[in-house]
């Protein structure tokens, strides 16, 4: 799932809110970071609904939030960003995947050098590229 954020920019760098989860707000001193940070504070705040036992609402559409006159003025001036809604469950799930040789062999080297698992280096490559997509 990936949720409306607004991104503007300041003197001190970009902030970045969520018009579907008020107050839940993060900063970055470069859009990427700022993204980056917004994911982390989306779980975050997300969690704590969940365990307070609130419903999450649904992502609402770039176009719904457009034309949510509530919103104008917080909306003005703003980058609209998808921010995926990324949460750890604290648990792992053993699972069966199939990957070319070639590939399954560069990526545990490179996980190797990185002093990683294989399954640890893969769902840090798959959690980045789902933050930046």
């Amino acid at each position: 799932m990936r949720y409306v954020s607004f991104i503007h920019r300041d003197d001190a760098g970009y902030g970045v809110s969520f018009p579907d989860f008020p107050g839940c707000v993060s900063v970055g001193d470069s859009i990427d970071e700022a993204i980056r940070h917004g994911s982390e504070a989306l779980a975050f705040h997300v969690e704590g609904l969940i365990d307070d036992g609130e419903s999450i609402p649904r992502p609402r559409s770039i176009d719904a939030i457009k034309a949510d006159p509530e919103l104008s003025d917080w909306r003005r001036e703003a980058d609209f960003v998808l921010i995926p809604l990324l949460l750890d469950r604290g648990t792992s799930r053993r699972v069966n995947i199939s990957l070319d040789r070639g590939l399954l062999e560069a990526i545990d080297n490179e996980a190797k050098l990185r002093r990683m698992t294989r399954s640890a280096f893969l769902a840090t490559a798959a959690r980045r590229a789902i933050e930046t997509t």
